[in-house]
């Protein structure tokens, strides 16, 4: 593994001398706009391993993407190499069905520290709830950014990682998402303590997610890629392409239905992918 092929991976040529914030925006950006949240390899019959040398061939090597788990866990080694103070922490998505938080953790997030300063950086949550830079910990200050305003809260040890919601603007010739529900206008991501992980203790996590039929991941192929103005997603056969701010607090959303054709051609032109077995949308 070599810091200088990870980099020609997410294009950066910049400076890495200063384990500095500004060079940490800089990385964390190129790696979330090169590297696709994605979970192709479960609907194409491949395992996921949980083990660096396998995350490194499949994301630097192979130029594919990778869940949480995995685009994080790179990010780590990354920052480690680079010379940041970072450690893993485990997270409890928020579930909006349930109106709760897991019970369990799935979910991965580093912390950063530089300066006597903390941030949270988390390359692998994907979607429209993708933070593009990192996001000081302090409790209760909104931090805005262009996919939105993301804060912490913090009761009794527990962190809560919101985004405030922004309205969305579909043309008339999209189809309409199907689960567009309002749920207020802050969406709850994830909660969290500061209690530092090992990457052992998500193994169990990452073989259930491949077996378990329940979650999410399993119910549909999901392939997301941060774009300079906003995102591409490829989930199932629709494909949205949102565009932040296209008026004052509305995002612009396209969205369209492709054959499966169309899918293999979308991966390849949109998100750099390549698959080396059959998808199974």
């Amino acid at each position: 593994m070599n810091i200088q092929e990870y980099f020609a991976r997410i294009s950066y040529d910049g400076s890495h001398k200063d384990a500095d914030l500004q060079t940490l925006t800089a990385i964390f950006q190129h790696h979330i706009q090169a590297i696709p949240f994605e979970n192709l390899s479960m609907h194409c019959g491949e395992t996921i391993e949980l083990d660096l040398q396998s995350i490194y061939n499949k994301i630097v090597r192979k130029k594919r993407g990778g869940w949480c788990l995995e685009s994080n866990y790179l990010l780590f080694w990354a920052l480690q190499e680079i010379g940041y103070d970072v450690c893993i922490l485990g997270g409890n998505c928020y579930e909006p069905a349930e109106k709760a938080y897991t019970a369990h953790i799935n979910h991965i997030l580093l912390k950063v520290e530089i300066k006597g300063s903390s941030y949270i950086v988390d390359a692998g949550f994907g979607g429209a709830y993708q933070a593009w830079q990192p996001v000081m910990l302090i409790s209760g200050k909104d931090q805005p950014q262009i996919p939105g305003i993301f804060r912490f809260r913090e009761d009794n040890g527990i962190w809560y990682f919101e985004k405030v919601k922004r309205k969305h603007y579909i043309p008339k010739e999209s189809d309409p998402p199907t689960d567009a529900t309002d749920m207020g206008n802050i969406r709850k991501l994830y909660s969290f303590t500061l209690k530092p992980r090992h990457i052992d203790d998500f193994q169990e996590l990452n073989t259930y997610l491949q077996v378990s039929p329940d979650n999410i991941l399993q119910k549909k192929s999901i392939c997301t890629l941060q774009t300079s103005e906003g995102i591409y997603a490829l989930v199932g056969w629709t494909f949205t392409e949102m565009k932040y701010n296209y008026m004052e607090d509305t995002d612009l959303l396209q969205i369209t239905t492709l054959t499966d054709e169309e899918v293999e051609k979308t991966l390849k032109e949109k998100f750099n992918i390549v698959l080396e077995n059959k998808l199974v949308p």
